[in-house]
Order: structure tokens, then C-alpha cells, then sequence
């Protein structure tokens, strides 16, 4: 009788070997890309905000002053943030958290656990490059809101602002999954 369930249990699992490898290339990825990253903010640590997040701050601020939206960036080195300075106000602040990172390394360990030769890294590349224009954007319209609207700066961080860029993630997932992954 345990002959029979053992049998069973392996056929199962021979009709899901597909999937459980796609599951587990995805696990080692993401968990390789996050190390990797804490090794990197490690290095950073008390010399304020690491480089990756203070470009994105710039750039944020850039577009802000192209927008007409006077801005400047302190660095509160000791807290590891920057705050934006617009319009004469100190209105948010940036932490290492803002910088979209965590959400690139899903998005690029999800489009490796379906990978597809080259194209895979220019799917990733092209898909970094999406997520780090929504990002900057994402920021830049959140500290417009909290200067200009206060009153949805809470609904505007909570809700609004990250189902712009986890929204931006599934899109590119879903455009991988029924253009590139699943052709054959």
C-alpha cells in the first residue's frame, strides 16, 4: 500500500517538474540578487544614503526644477536619508527604501526563472530601465502631491504611488510571459 502512495506522490511530482524548476531558479535568483545588494548597502553604511539612491534623488530634484518645482536636496548623512527641499519647505524625505531596488530584483529574478537566451537580458535591461523611470517619476509626483495637496499625501504614499511602480512590474511581467517566455 506505501508502494502506491510513493508511486503516486513521484508521478505527481513528475508532472510539476516544469514548474518546481521555473520556482526554484526563481528562489536562487532573488535570493543571490538580494545578498549581493545588502553586501552593497553594507559598504555604504554611515557614509549616509548609498550612490544608487542619491542618483535617483538627483534626478528626481532635476525633474522637479524642470517642472518648476525649486528644489534641493539635503544630505542627512548621520540618518541616511536626503530630504527634498521644494519651494522653500522641507517636505519629504528619501530612505534607501524608495529607490526601487527590492522591486527591480523581483521583477529581474521572476524574468530569469523563465529565461530565454539573449533576449532575457534585454528584456531585463529594458524593464530596469522602465522601473527606474517610474520610479524617479513615482517620487517626483509624490513630493508634488504632498507640497500642492497635503491633504493625499498619506493616500498618494500608501496606495497611490507604489501601485504605480508594482503596477509597472506586473505589466512588464505579463508582456514577458505572453511574448517572449511562453513562445515557442
Amino acid at each position: 500500500m506505501i508502494y502506491h502512495r510513493i508511486f503516486y506522490l513521484c508521478s505527481m511530482l513528475k508532472d510539476f517538474k516544469p514548474v518546481l524548476g521555473i520556482l526554484l531558479r526563481f528562489i536562487i535568483i532573488y535570493v543571490v540578487f538580494i545578498f549581493a545588494y545588502q553586501f552593497y548597502l553594507n559598504h555604504f553604511q554611515a557614509k549616509g544614503l548609498d550612490p544608487y539612491s542619491r542618483m535617483v534623488a538627483d534626478q528626481a530634484a532635476f525633474l522637479q526644477n524642470s517642472f518648476g518645482y525649486k528644489t534641493f536636496l539635503y544630505n542627512d548623512v548621520p540618518n541616511e536619508q536626503i530630504w527634498f527641499h521644494v519651494k522653500g519647505e522641507y517636505i519629504t524625505r528619501m530612505v534607501e527604501g524608495c529607490n526601487a531596488v527590492s522591486v527591480i530584483i523581483l521583477f529581474v529574478a521572476f524574468i530569469f526563472a523563465f529565461y530565454k537566451g539573449v533576449q532575457t537580458f534585454v528584456f531585463a535591461l529594458a524593464g530596469f530601465a522602465v522601473l527606474y523611470v517610474m520610479n524617479v517619476s513615482r517620487i517626483v509626483g509624490l513630493n508634488i502631491v504632498v507640497r500642492d495637496f497635503p491633504q493625499y499625501s498619506k493616500t498618494g504614499h500608501d496606495y497611490v504611488f507604489p501601485a504605480v511602480i508594482y503596477g509597472s512590474v506586473v505589466v512588464l511581467w505579463l508582456v514577458w510571459i505572453k511574448f517572449f517566455a511562453l513562445k515557442k
